[in-house]
């Protein structure tokens, strides 16, 4: 079995040759088809996240162990099953959801895994899906994905299963007004796709980046807004005449999270997905006398993802953007997307 992992923070990704696992348990062994390469993965390659006023988080404090095989965007075919294993058989293409828990505490009872204090995540916490095989723990974390490309299903565990989670946390918002997208990279993109596959009135995106506004642009967004610009606030609330009731900001950074604040309406909510890092200071008295809403949300559940599957099957929305790669250029699609050079989503594919 062949993988790229990360060896030592921030350097190149090193070959790793090991023996293929043999699924024990309830255990599925996929061969991999497809794995994403997810904005998050750059944290986890470089190891901290940035928590404002010169202050890390270091993920090794947080379970992370090197070497580490990121990808937690990954469909594979089914090649082995434990005994244990029930209810997938060999040569099942499916998509594996990666926020696992611990399966025991509250939150993995009422089925929202991902919000558990104790991860297993796949390509965090154990093996992921730059690497031509995989173990998943279990068969409920495996989806069909019926006729679906394995590059096209496989963002689906993570870009989508993101914004899709912070769409429904919206409510009726996106199907009333238009809303405001921060960030047009690959979770951008789905953003909008997802937007309107429920039937969303559409968005204004915010991008730093001419290319990527432009990409946003060609991909359905209303109007798209230069987040540096002076006037970002006026120019975005000039497109909801009604006032901005919804902002999603998949970047998450300190002047993001600012400017998504300043564009509400009194009554208005913000969901921050994105980790980019920073610090965010905000006058106490605005909070009660705007009525601001302020909302983190992490990923999604298994549930979430079963209906995103669902979704997209049958309503088949605009696919986003995607540069397919071998696996040997785990390390190139890293350094693209560092760089601010990736429109969309790389996706490895081990299988060739």
């Amino acid at each position: 079995m062949k993988s790229y992992d990360v060896a030592e923070c921030g350097c190149p990704l090193k070959l790793f040759e090991r023996p293929t696992p043999t699924p024990t348990g309830s255990e599925v062994l996929l061969r991999v088809l497809a794995a994403g390469v997810c904005h998050s993965d750059l944290h986890f390659w470089e190891g901290t996240y940035d928590l404002g006023q010169g202050k890390k988080l270091k993920l090794t404090d947080r379970g992370m162990k090197l070497p580490l095989t990121m990808g937690h965007e990954n469909v594979g075919e089914v090649v082995a099953l434990g005994p244990d294993a029930k209810g997938v058989k060999v040569g099942d293409r499916r998509l594996v959801y990666p926020w696992i828990g611990c399966g025991q505490c509250l939150v993995c009872r009422r089925g929202e895994e991902n919000l558990c204090l104790k991860p297993c995540f796949v390509g965090v916490h154990r093996p992921g899906g730059y690497s031509d095989h995989l173990v998943v723990p279990h068969p409920r974390y495996l989806f069909e994905i019926g006729n679906l490309a394995p590059e096209v299903a496989a963002p689906l565990a993570c870009s989508g299963i993101t914004t899709y989670g912070a769409l429904k946390k919206l409510g009726a918002t996106p199907r009333e007004q238009p809303i405001v997208v921060i960030g047009a990279g690959g979770l951008g993109l789905m953003c909008l796709s997802l937007l309107k596959a429920m039937g969303g009135k559409g968005a204004i995106v915010v991008d730093i980046d001419a290319a990527k506004r432009d990409a946003a642009m060609k991909a359905g967004a209303l109007a798209a807004v230069d987040g540096r610009a002076a006037d970002a606030v006026k120019q975005i609330q000039s497109h909801c005449p009604e006032g901005v009731w919804g902002v999603v900001d998949l970047v998450g950074s300190s002047d993001t999270v600012k400017l998504g604040i300043d564009c509400l309406t009194k009554g208005g909510k913000l969901v921050v997905c994105g980790l980019f890092g920073g610090d965010v200071t905000i006058p106490t008295p605005y909070i009660p006398m705007r009525a601001l809403n302020i909302q983190g949300s992490y990923v999604g559940t298994p549930g979430e993802l079963r209906e995103l599957v669902e979704l997209v099957q049958r309503v088949k929305p605009a696919t986003i953007p995607i540069t397919k790669r071998p696996l040997a250029e785990a390390y190139a699609a890293l350094e693209a997307l560092k760089a601010g050079k990736q429109i969309g989503r790389s996706i490895l594919m081990p299988a060739g």
